[in-house]
């Protein structure tokens, strides 16, 4: 595991630490080919440079964020709010993580991406690049 994102999860909470540590394990063993780092001050793991998926503290709990989880069309994934194609679900304690589902998320944003990567070269303009 990076050894950035470790860091990041040590400076939370003993409850987040949990969360955090089970989310970036579980991301880790599903995103074999991913680039992971702290982004925005926050774990994000990208595919050929392109964000993909990652965590970050906030008001309401652990926010889990798909960049192009809107168009996972998975109803435990909010899109309210969501600015472009991005879906998060919030998470308060590790039993709420439901592997099965983050697997599934994991598998999807595989196939499914947008291109965020070259989003300020198209002047704010999102493509779908997969899926």
């Amino acid at each position: 595991m990076n050894t950035e994102i470790q860091n990041y999860n040590s400076l939370q909470t003993e409850s987040d630490q949990e969360i955090c540590s089970k989310l970036s394990y579980l991301i880790d063993e599903n995103l074999t080919h991913s680039e992971s780092k702290i982004w925005h001050a926050h774990p994000v793991w990208f595919l050929d440079g392109n964000p993909i998926v990652g965590y970050s503290k906030q008001k309401k709990g652990i926010r889990l964020m798909f960049w192009s989880g809107k168009s996972f069309n998975e109803e435990k994934l909010n899109v309210e709010g969501a600015k472009f194609q991005d879906a998060s679900i919030f998470y308060n304690n590790v039993e709420e993580i439901d592997d099965t589902d983050l697997k599934i998320w994991l598998k999807k944003s595989q196939e499914i991406q947008w291109d965020y990567k070259n989003i300020i070269k198209r002047k704010g303009e999102l493509i779908k690049i997969k899926g």
